[in-house]
């Protein structure tokens, strides 16, 4: 029956390429953009376990009855360090003073940098690396020393370390270019000089303004509750608790709702080539009437002819499957590439992809099919 069915096919290859060709684009469009969407999850997945989910930001907030600003307490990084479950702290403190290439530059333009104070333990608790140079030590957190973050490092048009900047009437040398933060963006653009020597040098007054934490993660739900009434136990509604890996995590699970569009737009692509192979079939019906009719006058029961065009319509629609799967694939795979991503394409896509094809060759052979095997054999042999 396949020898049967395809007889039609190999007669007719240019009709069954352009036939082919609209299962072809359907079930193409579709792969892409499922590969597409999961690809980018995928990255986002993988950045997220690089990071972790595990890390809390706090920071002071205002006042319920005078609307000020508040501080937090200068032991507040000690207080958070010893809850139960947190594994390591880091926190940086608001320095009122701006960083210039040198003093013959205006105070006024600070190019949106700001000064923070920074805990020797801050990059580890971010997990963040150093590009160029080296991280604050217990020695260059007392000195004239700055490191500075990505953006900012750029924005001062500094490349490599060794450099001087301009702060609070001093240069300070700058010992090291940190690289990208995801979950601290307001660390790539800051100037970081060590906590010692800000309060010495910068008239620090050594109030944290955002302490950064991890802990288990089993322990993560717990220790923000907890942290409020430790951090300032005097006023615990005063203290912000947030949890900066949100944000990604909302992407990666929100990742491919903007794709049901183009999914359905695939999925319209996919019924058009559907009408294409069914008008197809109904042709062929009909331009080969006299083979039908020679058919059925040796013995074809009206059974075998049916199911003959339908393995013609299963075997058309098939082709153009296959050809889609493997275009959406490359498409996928030309994407990933391009951007850096992780080549995905996830197997329900494929096999649900295929499926809708056979489903669609069925449905469009099934007319044509049930036509040819009501032709009569007198009638067929006489209009051939």
């Amino acid at each position: 029956m396949l020898h049967v069915g395809s007889a039609g096919l190999r007669a007719r290859p240019v009709r069954v390429v352009l036939s082919a060709l609209g299962i072809a684009i359907g079930i193409a469009t579709m792969i892409a953009v499922v590969g597409i969407s999961s690809s980018s999850q995928a990255k986002l997945l993988r950045e997220l376990d690089a990071l972790g989910t595990n890390m809390l930001v706090v920071t002071p907030g205002q006042s319920m009855f005078s609307g000020q600003d508040t501080k937090l307490p200068k032991e507040a990084p000690g207080m958070i360090g010893r809850i139960e479950g947190v594994e390591r702290v880091g926190a940086t403190g608001a320095v009122a003073h701006s960083v210039r290439r040198s003093e013959k530059i205006s105070p006024d333009e600070t190019g949106g940098i700001a000064v923070l104070a920074a805990r020797g333990d801050l990059l580890e608790t971010l997990r963040a690396g150093v590009r160029s140079g080296a991280w604050l030590n217990a020695a260059t957190g007392r000195y004239p020393a700055v490191v500075l973050g990505d953006v900012a490092a750029r924005r001062l048009g500094i490349t490599a370390p060794g450099r001087q900047v301009f702060i609070g009437g001093r240069y300070f040398t700058v010992t090291g270019i940190l690289g990208p933060v995801p979950l601290a963006p307001e660390i790539e653009r800051a100037a970081l000089v060590g906590w010692s020597a800000a309060e010495s040098l910068l008239g620090f007054d050594g109030h944290p303004t955002a302490v950064y934490e991890r802990s288990a993660d089993a322990r993560v739900g717990a220790v923000r509750n907890l942290i409020p009434r430790t951090a300032n136990p005097r006023s615990p509604q005063t203290v912000s608790v947030t949890d900066p890996s949100a944000a990604l995590q909302a992407r990666a699970a929100t990742e491919g709702a903007f794709s049901t569009l183009l999914l359905g737009l695939g999925g319209i692509a996919l019924l058009v080539g559907g009408v294409g192979v069914a008008n197809t079939m109904i042709i062929s019906v009909l331009e080969r009437r006299h083979e039908i009719g020679l058919r059925r006058s040796l013995g074809a029961t009206k059974g075998a002819v049916r199911v003959q065009f339908v393995t013609e319509s299963l075997l058309l629609s098939g082709l153009g499957g296959l050809a889609g799967i493997a275009l959406g694939s490359a498409a996928v795979a030309a994407y990933a590439a391009a951007g850096g991503l992780p080549w995905v394409v996830p197997l329900w896509s494929v096999t649900g992809g295929f499926g809708a094809t056979l489903v669609i060759g069925t449905l469009a052979g099934l007319y044509p099919a049930v036509r040819a095997s009501r032709l009569s054999p007198t009638l067929a042999l006489h209009a051939s």
